[in-house]
C-alpha cells in the first residue's frame, strides 16, 4: 500500500482543517494504521484522524446545505472533506467533519423550521416555473420573428426544448437568455436536423456525427431558408 500524498496539499481555500478521502489505499505515516478512509497531510505525509486529534468528529456527507452550514456553525471544531476527481483534475468537496453534539443541534434546528423551508422551496419553484414560461414564450416569439414560416407549434417545441432549465442547451446559455440571433438560429437548426432529416437514423447506423451533419446539411439549410422566406 502506497503512502504517497494526494496531488496537492492545498486544493481548496477552506476554513479549518482539510481532510482528504484518498483515491488510493494509504497508511498513516506516523502510526502505520491503514488503509485510511480519511487522512490529513502533515509535513507532506498522510496522518490518520487519531494522530491529528480529529477522530472524535463525525462525518456529514454533502447534500443538505442547511444542515451542513448549521453543523459548522454549532461545532467549535470542524473540517472540510475533499476527494480528487481524476477526470476533472480537481478536488471536490465531499462533506464535513463536525462534533456529534453540534450535528444533533443542527438537526434540531433544521427540523424546527422544516415546514417554513419547504414553503420557501415551493415559492421558489413556482417563481422559477413562471420565469421559464415567460422566457420560453419570448424565445418562441423570436423564432417566429426570424423564421416567419416556422409553424407555431414547432416554434413552441423548439423554445421548450432549448430553454429547459438546467439542461445546458443553447437556450440556457448567456446568448440564449439574451435571445441573440445566433443562439435562436442554432436552436432551430438543431431541431430541424433531428425532426426533418434522417440525422438520428444515421447516428444509430454508426455514422459519425460530423459526417451525419454533412449529409443532412442541405436539407437543414433548405428548411431554414424556406422558413425565413415565410414558407411553412
Amino acid at each position: 500500500m502506497s503512502s504517497a500524498v494526494p496531488p496537492s496539499p492545498s486544493p481548496l481555500a477552506v476554513r479549518g482543517p482539510l481532510v482528504f478521502q484518498p483515491v488510493r489505499r494509504r497508511r498513516c505515516g506516523a502510526c502505520r494504521t491503514g488503509p485510511l478512509g480519511l487522512l490529513v497531510l502533515s509535513d507532506g505525509q498522510p496522518r490518520c484522524l487519531d494522530c491529528v486529534d480529529l477522530a472524535h468528529l463525525v462525518y456529514l456527507p454533502r447534500g443538505d446545505t442547511a444542515l451542513t452550514r448549521r453543523s459548522r456553525e454549532e461545532s467549535a471544531l470542524s473540517a472540510v472533506v475533499v476527494r480528487f476527481h481524476r477526470r476533472r483534475g480537481r478536488y471536490e468537496r465531499q462533506g464535513v467533519l463536525v462534533e456529534e453534539a453540534a450535528l444533533a443541534r443542527a438537526e434540531a434546528r433544521c427540523l424546527a423550521d422544516a415546514e417554513a423551508r419547504a414553503r420557501r422551496r415551493e415559492r421558489d419553484a413556482a417563481r422559477r416555473a413562471a420565469q421559464d414560461v415567460r422566457f420560453q414564450a419570448a424565445f418562441a416569439a423570436e423564432i417566429l420573428r426570424l423564421f416567419p414560416g416556422c409553424p407555431t407549434h414547432r416554434a413552441a417545441a423548439v423554445a421548450g426544448h432549448a430553454g429547459l432549465r438546467g439542461s445546458g442547451r443553447v437556450g440556457r446559455s448567456a446568448a440564449g437568455r439574451a435571445l441573440s440571433e445566433g443562439a435562436v438560429t442554432a436552436a432551430v437548426r438543431a431541431a430541424v436536423r433531428h425532426v426533418d432529416t434522417p440525422y438520428d437514423r444515421l447516428l444509430m447506423e454508426g455514422v459519425a456525427w460530423k459526417e451525419a451533419r454533412l449529409r443532412v446539411a442541405g436539407t437543414v439549410a433548405a428548411v431554414l431558408d424556406a422558413w425565413r422566406a415565410g414558407a411553412s
